[in-house]
């Protein structure tokens, strides 16, 4: 796990990369590779790369990059783990290839020469790549397919600058920091930008399972090169990463019956969870007491002559928010070695400026907090890699607002969508009255989607809704304002295209790997732990699963009113049953009491004097009344106004230059 970063300069020919800018970039990232860092630039001094390293496999100078081929025709950086490039190795062996390190990095590089860019498709892991190829005089950018790491890139000046995070490529002369106004509007409702955009306008993110081919001359083409629901067309791989059509477990003749998906679900995460403890440093595994936490301890104690290392966080005097008992119930099943960390909401606190600074761009998730503490507990007790439980209830329905919304389809929403347009429009105009008057947007949010054709499930962590948003952004630009829905409505498009007959979980699966799984749960998973040199790896979201787990039918997904059933079915015999099938609770933070409470009157002077709300961006009376209904302990806001203070903390400190 690395930090990478570098330039092309393809409009500027009277002007050189510069090394001490690249290792400035470079710098900036540090927290992503404190073991090394290194720089390159090209013959022709049009390309450079600046690299940070977390040394994981060969701990040898040999793995030290940038790296490049024996005959300096081709040169890599890369963040992630490759953890099939000993299987790959033995192929390239063969084809003549000889090696100088043990590294997962020479795979790569040898991958490409052999393959050219469909090397991607032989890879097992996650990954941010950049490749120069000298002789063909282009620059290769690749994001892994379901977007664990991040790769951030911008046009400016004639140079194209890219890096792992934004703060490397603000340390260029030609990129600036200004707001993205329409990013802003959609980070309101998901909670982050989706993807390719970012809060910074003019600077975006390569989407997930994209590559993209840059010229020397600077033109570029970005391509999708998987794709959760695959086409017949899009290639797949083995348990040793050798390219595969869509057959055995993938085949049309497969039998997705429940029994054969426990089987097979057992199978892929047994063989992901191994892949995945390839390391030549301390590995371990952050632990809730959860199912999907506890199967990767169970799983890791089987492969392991020594206790798994696990940690552990909770919160000071509130207990709902602790998961304590079940994890340390699961650490003496196991026979862990088990530590713990507790948080307060000074802990917290202290931490906010630090939270701005790593995570580039606001993410409004309130699990950033008890995650850095936790990361923060692993690094300090000499453990560098740990193993992770995200994407587990995405893709085998885990929530229960999915059983929600599922519900909601199935009944109102369908018996509202056939009326006549007249009869949809009564009702909207009727409630309206009614509802904004009692502030009730949210509901009067499903009317509003419903009578203008919006399609019902945009995400599950959607915050302001387009109604929210008419009263709190009713400054700039307003009337020009895109709605959100067209991202929603662009991802249920996309799966329809590949799957006519997708039933609507399906469809919500689908947005969810879309948006908010790459975009909002692993970019924190990835910000937060980097900020203390720890590498995080996600077993549930090994590639081959996620395309097995995109084809078990809904029913088995959720089943007498059971979310994740098949999953826990799977589970069943592996970890004790009462964690399995007790109520889910999830990890999280008291962000709303501590905002009606400690950090109330920090969070007034944040909201109502920050550059956004000064300058009209967000309109100051609808926030006080937003701090009023929250402070009056009859509506729960916690997540809104953290969303609010994630954005104004954001905007002092990275636009105008100033945090508290």
């Amino acid at each position: 796990m690395c930090g990478i970063c570098g330039i092309l300069n393809y409009g500027n020919p009277s002007q050189k990369i510069s090394e001490p800018l690249l290792k400035k970039m470079s710098d900036t990232i540090q927290h992503r590779g404190p073991d090394d860092a290194g720089v390159f630039v090209s013959q022709k001094h049009n390309v450079g790369f600046g690299f940070r390293r977390l040394a994981i496999v060969d701990l040898s100078p040999a793995g030290h990059q940038p790296m490049s081929s024996p005959d300096g025709s081709v040169t890599i950086e890369f963040n992630g783990e490759i953890y099939n490039h000993l299987v790959l190795r033995k192929e390239l062996e063969k084809k003549g290839y000889r090696y100088r390190s043990r590294s997962d990095t020479e795979t790569i590089l040898y991958a490409y020469q052999e393959y050219g860019i469909d090397f991607v498709h032989k890879l097992l892991g996650m990954f941010a790549i950049a490749l120069w190829d000298e002789k063909k005089q282009r620059l290769v950018l690749v994001r892994d397919r379901i977007g664990v790491k991040p790769l951030y890139y911008t046009f400016a000046d004639g140079y194209l600058v890219f890096g792992s995070e934004i703060k490397a490529l603000l340390q260029h002369p030609s990129v600036h920091r200004e707001l993205n106004e329409e990013a802003m509007n959609h980070y309101l409702t998901f909670l982050i930008p989706p993807a390719p955009l970012t809060m910074f306008k003019n600077i975006f993110k390569l989407e997930p399972g994209h590559r993209m081919v840059i010229s020397a001359d600077g033109t570029f083409h970005d391509e999708q090169y998987w794709d959760p629901v695959p086409l017949s067309e899009q290639p797949s791989v083995d348990f040793d990463g050798n390219p595969v059509s869509h057959s055995s477990l993938l085949d049309a003749d497969y039998p997705m019956t429940e029994e054969s998906c426990v089987q097979t679900i057992r199978t892929l995460l047994k063989q992901s969870i191994k892949d995945r403890m390839m390391s030549d440093v301390p590995f371990g595994v952050f632990l809730s007491g959860g199912i999907d936490s506890s199967t990767n301890v169970a799983l890791m104690a089987e492969l392991m002559n020594r206790p798994v290392d696990t940690f552990s966080v909770g919160i000071k005097d509130l207990e709902k928010y602790n998961e304590m008992g079940y994890a340390r119930q699961i650490a003496k099943e196991f026979k862990t070695n088990h530590h713990e960390i507790i948080i307060d909401h000074k802990d917290a606190f202290d931490f906010l400026p630090k939270l701005i600074y790593h995570q580039d761009e606001p993410l409004a998730d309130p699990v950033c907090i008890p995650l850095y503490f936790v990361s923060k507990l692993a690094r300090d007790s000499g453990t560098i890699v740990v193993q992770v439980g995200e994407g587990s209830d995405e893709q085998f329905a885990g929530y229960r607002w999915m059983l929600r919304e599922l519900k909601f389809y199935n009944t109102l929403w369908k018996s509202y969508k056939i009326l006549p347009r007249f009869a949809q429009a009564a009702i909207f105009n009727t409630a309206s009255a009614v509802l904004e008057k009692n502030h009730s947007y949210l509901a009067l949010e499903y009317i509003r989607k419903a009578a203008a054709g919006d399609e019902l499930f945009w995400g599950g962590a959607i915050n302001f809704t387009e109604t929210h948003k008419k009263h709190l952004l009713n400054g700039h630009n307003t009337k020009s304002r895109i709605s959100s829905h067209t991202f929603a409505q662009q991802w249920h498009k996309n799966l329809l295209e590949r799957d006519p007959q997708a039933d609507y979980l399906k469809r919500m699966i689908y947005v969810e790997f879309k948006n908010r799984l790459p975009e909002l749960l692993l970019m924190r998973v990835d910000k937060v732990s980097m900020a203390t040199s720890v590498e995080a790896r996600v077993p549930f979201l090994d590639h081959r699963m996620v395309e097995f787990s995109m084809r078990i039918p809904g029913m088995l997904k959720i089943k007498n009113g059971e979310p994740k059933y098949i999953l826990k079915k799977a589970v069943e015999g592996i970890i004790p049953h009462n964690i399995i099938y007790r109520k889910k609770q999830g990890f999280a933070a008291p962000v709303s009491e501590w905002l009606r409470n400690e950090w109330a009157d920090f969070a007034e002077d944040s909201l109502l004097n920050s550059g956004l709300t000064k300058n009209n961006y967000l309109q100051k009376d609808f926030i006080k009344l937003l701090l009023k209904l929250h402070g009056n302990q009859k509506n729960d806001l916690g997540q809104y106004l953290w969303n609010l203070l994630n954005l104004t903390l954001w905007y002092d400190y990275w636009i105008e230059g100033k945090l508290k």
